[in-house]
């Protein structure tokens, strides 16, 4: 099995995607030489590659019309901060026109776009914004940690019928992974054990995900930490963090996103709910700090939990 990058990964999907069906296709910024593999813009852009200029309204909404009428775009925008300028498109149109339709019309179309910080570049670049769409209905959310996840479910992602947030951590893309050649797919709404335990269940998605591992090899030898990553955060396979919540009886949520509002939240609603029972402690979110992204290195730092605050965290939950 051969090591790849996180970005490397994502690259294989879109040109394995765009081989298999001509009915996708690349629209936005920075795609090409910039941020994908230089062969994807080579092989495709004379019609399924389209560099736009710096107008995320206008390619949204052209992709949301190109997918009602049976294309599948996949919409790159440069940062998850400029989904901003594109609210309308995306949330009060192509995630509603399915239902708003009676089912006559599907919206199958991939928004693909980094984000999260610790790249400094200050507010208007390093936002963590997912809270945003689980929140709005009609939106997939998927947040891969891995370059395998990162593969398999942009591959599942694509190939979908609805609408889909793709959002990638730009701190990953350098990072490597085995994955394996041929084909094959990650499903949507399915979480990932990414390391077993029995004191502590620990929840977490992104980049965030290896600091928490990062935290629970520390803590091997004195606190045995499970970490479960839901990989999709719309739709949230709360099941397979029930069960790991049933043999630990302690739940800790960990994300670079302001606690306040953010999927840690949304986490911890929903494991209360169904599994208020099984839970020996309260459980917790560890969270960024409700503020804008500070461009100073130190003051971002300070501003997301960093592997010191998760082992402290867990001690103060479990000892």
């Amino acid at each position: 099995m051969r090591e790849i990058s996180y970005a490397a990964a994502i690259g294989e999907a879109l040109r394995e995607e765009m081989a298999r069906d001509e009915s996708v296709f690349v629209i936005g910024e920075d795609i090409g030489p910039v941020r994908q593999a230089e062969d994807l813009f080579a092989a495709f852009r004379e019609r399924r590659v389209w560099q736009t200029p710096i107008s995320e309204a206008g390619f949204t909404g052209l992709a949301a019309g190109a997918a009602a009428s049976g294309l599948r775009p996949v919409v790159e925008i440069m940062y998850c901060d400029f989904v901003g300028v594109a609210m309308d498109q995306i949330c009060n149109q192509a995630a509603k026109m399915h239902l708003m339709s009676g089912g006559q019309v599907k919206v199958p179309m991939v928004i693909k776009t980094p984000a999260g910080c610790g790249t400094r570049e200050g507010g208007h670049h390093s936002g963590s914004l997912e809270a945003w769409f689980i929140h709005s209905p009609g939106i997939k959310v998927v947040m891969p940690a891995t370059a395998y996840d990162a593969k398999g479910l942009l591959k599942s992602a694509i190939r979908d019928d609805g609408l889909v947030l793709f959002i990638q951590h730009r701190l990953l893309h350098p990072l490597t992974q085995q994955v394996p050649e041929g084909e094959w797919i990650v499903p949507l709404g399915k979480a990932d054990v990414k390391r077993r335990g029995q004191e502590i269940t620990v929840v977490s998605y992104s980049y965030a995900l290896t600091k928490v591992l990062a935290a629970a090899e520390e803590l091997a030898g004195s606190i045995d930490v499970e970490v479960v990553d839901p990989r999709t955060l719309t739709p949230l396979d709360v099941e397979t963090i029930l069960e790991s919540v049933a043999k630990t009886g302690r739940l800790l949520v960990v994300h670079e996103a302001p606690a306040q509002g953010g999927a840690g939240a949304e986490i911890v609603r929903q494991v209360v709910e169904r599994g208020f029972d099984l839970l020996k402690a309260p459980p917790r979110v560890l969270g960024g700090k409700h503020v804008p992204m500070p461009y100073s290195p130190p003051l971002e730092d300070a501003c997301i939990p960093q592997v010191a605050d998760i082992i402290r965290t867990i001690r103060e939950m479990v000892e």
